[in-house]
């Protein structure tokens, strides 16, 4: 089974900027990947390249094991960062609109918008215009434009900018019965706990480069169980001390990391003379913690 996704060496540059700097990763069909970096790194300039917004300076994009062309872009489904509807059109003229531009038919078009303004919770709003509508329900409105022509790819730059919790669990179990599907799913977010939670693979990408590409599950168990989470009552439960490397502090919650060789079980009985201790977790470093550290590194 070819890859739904590769790059081979991609390079973009705006004059003297490079914005994407022979990048290069796959993305296996039926998977989840998470395209991660800080802002600026050059992940929406990646996505531009993925889908023939813009064409690469150097380099080649790969789909379904062909080379890029344009009538690919019927097999995608793309949910860009910036909002791209028509103020003053109505929720379901404009669905049905971008519907016909995948060809679909006008009934047919009309069936799936209603069908998914109703799976999310907007059929309310389909005869509202979209200036009407709150950024999260603007955003589930480009939701469904995604899906609607059934892509077998789909690419999600920030899915849950603009939703509470309650839509941002909405939009990721339709996400999750998509992958159960066979859908391919990318998307690019500062969420992390999503990221760490959904995706099978990841890519983390700085200043237009790949600094950690692989396995999820894999580039976490690589930096072993040197983080303890800890919940407690009383005084700050340590000092930093020869145990510690870091801290990241909320108060009557820590992570702490290990310093290499050091015993989770003396920093455990320092922590109990001085708070008392309602959980204690050792484990692997969260994906955050990750992506903080090899930010930091190649800074």
């Amino acid at each position: 089974m070819p890859d739904a996704v590769e790059l081979r060496g991609i390079l973009k540059t705006y004059d003297s900027f490079v914005a994407v700097d022979h990048l290069s990763l796959e993305i296996r069909e039926g998977s989840v990947y998470g395209l991660l970096g800080p802002n600026g790194a050059g992940k929406t300039s990646t996505i531009r390249m993925m889908i023939g917004i813009t064409i690469p300076d150097e380099g080649e994009v790969r789909l379904f094991g062909e080379k890029f062309h344009r009538e690919q872009l019927q097999q995608i489904g793309y949910l860009p960062e910036e909002r791209g509807l028509y103020k003053r059109m109505k929720v379901l003229d404009h669905l049905i609109f971008l519907g016909r531009l995948h060809g679909l038919s006008i009934p047919e078009a009309r069936k799936r918008s209603l069908d998914w303004c109703e799976r999310l919770q907007i059929s309310d709003w389909v005869q509202k215009k979209v200036e009407e509508l709150s950024k999260g329900m603007q955003q589930k409105i480009q939701f469904v434009a995604a899906l609607l022509h059934d892509p077998d790819l789909l690419i999600l730059d920030e899915p849950f900018s603009g939703l509470d919790p309650a839509n941002a669990v909405m939009l990721k179990d339709v996400m999750v019965e998509l992958k159960k599907s066979g859908k391919t799913i990318l998307f690019s977010t500062h969420r992390m706990d999503q990221v760490e939670r959904m995706c099978d693979s990841i890519s983390l990408i700085d200043h237009g480069r790949c600094v950690l590409e692989g396995d999820l599950k894999k580039i976490k168990a690589s930096y072993g169980k040197n983080t303890v989470q800890m919940q407690y009552e009383g005084s700050a439960p340590f000092d930093h001390s020869e145990l510690v490397q870091s801290v990241n502090d909320y108060g009557n919650y820590v992570e702490v990391r290990l310093k290499p060789g050091a015993d989770p079980q003396q920093l455990l009985r320092m922590a109990c003379e001085r708070a008392r201790i309602s959980r204690f977790e050792l484990m692997e470093p969260s994906l955050e913690e990750i992506f903080i550290d090899v930010v930091a590194q190649n800074a």
